[in-house]
């Protein structure tokens, strides 16, 4: 029972039952780019906050054009930034300029396209007028009070700039959990060494660090050799400076894999092992008292590479309190897949001109097979208690890369 796979969805629900609640900080509005907002954006005035001149041109009353006028004198100027005007002799135009506030006593702006100017006199050449044209009413995009960005969100540039509108030179967002990406095993070196016939670069943890960052992120990372001692002495190290530990490797049931041995040595409790799914099936994660959050993950690139995108982001989101957009996508050839475990399958996308999203399966030479991923847009995610997936049907589909 110890050693027992758990489903998939058994999996998802343990993590959302040991979600982080990350503290808030407050940052300088030019340094929150990609931070996640812990407030909300609130109108502080109506936007815009005033009857808003969208054209240059002039501002005129309209009856007096429906009662057949044509010739304005013109009896003032109107800038943007300059207190509000009044049209003092109703059969007179102020001439203004976009953004300008309107002017008291107008209703109607005409643009300078359609006017003849001599002489500080105005004749428009149109014989039809909209009334209120070329007006952007005070209030019509969002009401003083109202909730411009839920708090929540990834800001980006747009929510930056609605901060620095309603008035916010520092903001509320999450603090990320202070992370370590930990790479294991005596046959990986650094990537700037020429690996020796049996050994291999760390590249694994580069990878998901760079996966981290664009998640708003910053993980450092570190190595450990294959010794049960200095790994105790190491990870009791880690475990007091990091918040997240996502260890690469030593998972499985390998005469060297150390780790789930060790993990448990340092009073972290173990919630899960193994999974029921492909590649991927050795992922370990547990917590401690201190509320660390550890992610063991396998040490095969694909399957690594699975349980960050499909375990790692799904914890992510739901300690952050957001609910990713799911992806649907429609397969393109049959598949057939007898395991009765979930399937995550390399694919392609292609967009058809009907709207759709088409994925074409890329079935590469197994988990080890990291130079597959450049090739591929993300992993189908295949039902488990079915064997046979055909062309036309419809899946989850988990992108790992700017789709298009």
């Amino acid at each position: 029972m110890e050693n027992e796979f758990i489903p998939y969805e058994k999996a998802l629900s343990i993590l959302e039952a040991h979600k982080s609640e990350f503290p808030i900080e407050t940052r300088k509005l030019e340094d929150s780019i990609g931070a996640y907002l812990s407030e909300d954006l609130v109108a502080d005035r109506d936007f815009p906050p005033f009857d808003r001149v969208t054209m240059d041109g002039i501002a005129i009353a309209f009856d007096s054009f429906k009662g057949g006028q044509r010739e304005y004198r013109i009896e003032s100027t109107a800038p943007a930034g300059s207190p509000q005007r009044s049209l003092q002799n109703k059969n007179n135009c102020i001439e203004v300029m976009t953004g300008a506030i309107m002017p008291k006593g107008v209703d109607t702006v005409i643009r300078y396209e359609d006017l003849k100017i001599t002489d500080e006199k105005a004749t428009v050449l149109l014989d039809v007028l909209q009334h209120k044209q070329n007006l952007h009413f005070q209030g019509i995009d969002i009401p003083d009070q109202k909730i411009i960005v839920a708090k929540g969100i990834r800001l980006s540039s747009a929510e930056i700039n609605i901060a620095a509108a309603v008035g916010k030179d520092s903001i509320k967002v999450r603090k990320m959990p202070k992370t370590v990406i930990v790479s294991t095993g005596d046959e990986l070196v650094p990537v700037y060494e020429t690996p020796k016939l049996h050994q291999i670069r760390r590249s694994n943890v580069y990878g998901i660090q760079a996966t981290l960052k664009e998640w708003g992120i910053i993980a450092e990372l570190q190595h450990l050799p294959d010794e049960k001692g200095v790994m105790e002495v190491m990870i009791a190290n880690f475990l007091e400076d990091y918040d997240l530990l996502i260890f690469t490797g030593g998972v499985s049931k390998g005469k060297f894999d150390y780790l789930p041995d060790v993990l448990e040595s340092l009073q972290i409790q173990k919630h899960f092992h193994k999974i029921q799914q492909r590649p991927g099936k050795p992922f370990w994660f547990g917590t401690n008292e201190a509320g660390k959050k550890i992610f063991a993950l396998p040490g095969n690139p694909v399957s690594s590479f699975v349980c960050v995108y499909i375990y790692l982001r799904f914890w992510l989101d739901k300690s952050l309190g957001i609910e990713q957009p799911k992806l649907f996508v429609t397969l393109n050839e049959d598949v057939q897949f007898d395991p009765d475990l979930i399937y995550f399958l390399e694919a392609t996308l292609q967009s058809k001109g009907d709207g759709s999203l088409v994925a074409d399966p890329v079935k590469g030479n197994g988990s080890g097979d990291f130079a597959n991923l450049v090739k591929t847009d993300g992993f189908l995610v295949l039902p488990q208690n079915k064997s046979k997936f055909l062309k036309g049907e419809v899946y989850p589909f988990v992108p790992y890369r700017s789709i298009f």
